[in-house]
């Protein structure tokens, strides 16, 4: 097959497809699921993933790309058989005030590397591990070999250095535990917004660190007890550790309340002084992620089965002092979305922005009205927004990262979804990328 037969095939199947599963969609939300029918098959481009990529590739190195995405709209499904060797997740993504960007590429647990986008250009940026942002947008967490370094803005100079926690903070006296033979593996890094300590998230832990101490928040004293005793008795020959699950965190723009929870905790709220002020039960199995409202006063706590879940929102002017049992209904709770397993979000106005397990963006107001959703293509595995509230940077378990123009109006025809909202720019980072 030709390359410009193979254009015109891309073309015309992907926009179609697109057309026709935002009908599809569209029919479904109005009348209802049941009447909605089948859906409709993807039309058969996998024979052609070779060739579009080839295209794009070329496109970069030549410097065509002003007609690209009207030539080989991008689409998501026929590349699926590429990623098992080329898919790498990006775990963590920052729009810099300059509007660039900077991305961790590949997962916490493995080397990576930090990347920054201006424009046409990527740069690799030399000796920044993992990285995480201040919910103020002000500081900056770099996990380094002797702790996490706090600095002021990307590039900016540094504030604090928090040490690395031993494994041994809030360990129940009775039980004797080794310390961590390494530095926890952070999935999240957040400093607080006087940049003077920081939430570490780890499968080790979830704690708070400072120049002075290590404060663990999770698992709970109580948590601990419980599971050693289950060890001491199912396990009696083998040492005592800890371990995380599913393990997230957040801290609110003003640094008031840090939300917190894994796999086999509640979802947990506390204070600036660290104490539990917020015990909230999960709705389904497991607590799977945690949001602030940009205005503060609602946090979103996702938990998830499987490949669904579902989002409660919690005022935070029932804290300190609100307790509720898991799998109950309460009135004073409200259930902002009740399909998606959460893996990241982000929020302005009264707008909750979430990414989820089966690659769309999805937003709802904190009153739990859907407004609209986008399909980007696989678990999402990161999201912000850019200080002005208009460009939004989402990324993807599978190595995609995508810019949008938020409230352009109209979205482009090989867009699934029902924004009004233009991606403009989508990067590959794959693992075999020249």
């Amino acid at each position: 097959m030709s390359q410009e037969s193979a254009q015109e095939e891309w073309c015309s199947k992907t926009l179609d497809y697109a057309a026709s599963i935002n009908a599809f969609v569209e029919k479904g939300l109005r009348d209802g699921w049941d009447n909605v029918g089948e859906e409709p098959s993807d039309p058969g481009r996998d024979h052609l993933a070779e060739a579009v990529i080839s295209a794009v590739r070329q496109a970069n190195i030549d410097g065509e790309l002003a007609h690209l995405r009207e030539l080989w709209p991008p689409a998501h499904s026929p590349l699926i058989n590429l990623l098992k060797e080329n898919g790498q997740s990006i775990p963590v993504v920052c729009v810099l005030p300059d509007d660039s960007i900077v991305a961790r590429i590949g997962a916490p647990y493995k080397p990576g590397r930090t990347v920054h986008i201006v424009g046409n250009t990527v740069t690799e940026v030399a000796n920044v591990g993992f990285f995480g942002r201040s919910p103020n947008r002000k500081y900056f967490a770099i996990a380094q070999a002797d702790g996490i370094q706090i600095i002021d803005g990307w590039n900016g100079p540094q504030v604090s250095l928090c040490p690395w926690p031993t494994g041994l903070e809030g360990i129940p006296s009775r039980f004797d535990i080794n310390p961590l033979d390494s530095p926890p593996i952070p999935t999240r890094l957040i400093p607080f917004p006087d940049g003077k300590r920081v939430l570490l998230v780890s499968g080790d832990g979830i704690f708070v660190l400072s120049e002075q101490k290590a404060v663990r928040l999770l698992p709970t004293k109580d948590e601990m007890n419980e599971h050693f005793e289950w060890l001491e008795k199912e396990y009696p020959n083998d040492a005592l550790s800890v371990s995380l699950s599913m393990e997230h965190g957040a801290i609110s723009d003003d640094g008031k309340f840090i939300a917190v929870g894994s796999q086999d905790s509640t979802h947990l709220v506390f204070d600036e002084q660290l104490v539990c002020v917020g015990d909230i039960g999960n709705q389904i199995d497991y607590p799977h992620y945690a949001l602030f409202s940009s205005d503060n006063r609602t946090i979103a706590f996702n938990s998830c089965h499987f490949y669904n879940g579902v989002t409660i929102g919690v005022p935070t002017e029932l804290l300190p002092g609100l307790t509720t049992e898991p799998n109950n209904y309460d009135a004073r709770i409200i259930v902002v979305d009740d399909g998606a397993r959460v893996y990241s979000g982000t929020s302005r106005s009264n707008e909750l922005i979430i990414g989820d397990a089966d690659g769309y963006v999805r937003s709802v107001s904190t009153l739990g009205e859907p407004l609209w959703q986008l399909f980007i293509g696989s678990s999402v595995g990161d999201i912000d927004i850019s200080a002005d509230g208009k460009t939004l940077v989402v990324s993807t378990y599978a190595g995609f990262l995508s810019i949008i123009k938020l409230d352009a109006g109209e979205q482009m025809p090989y867009q699934i979804g029902n924004s009004k909202h233009m991606e403009t720019r989508r990067w590959i980072f794959w693992k075999n990328a020249p």
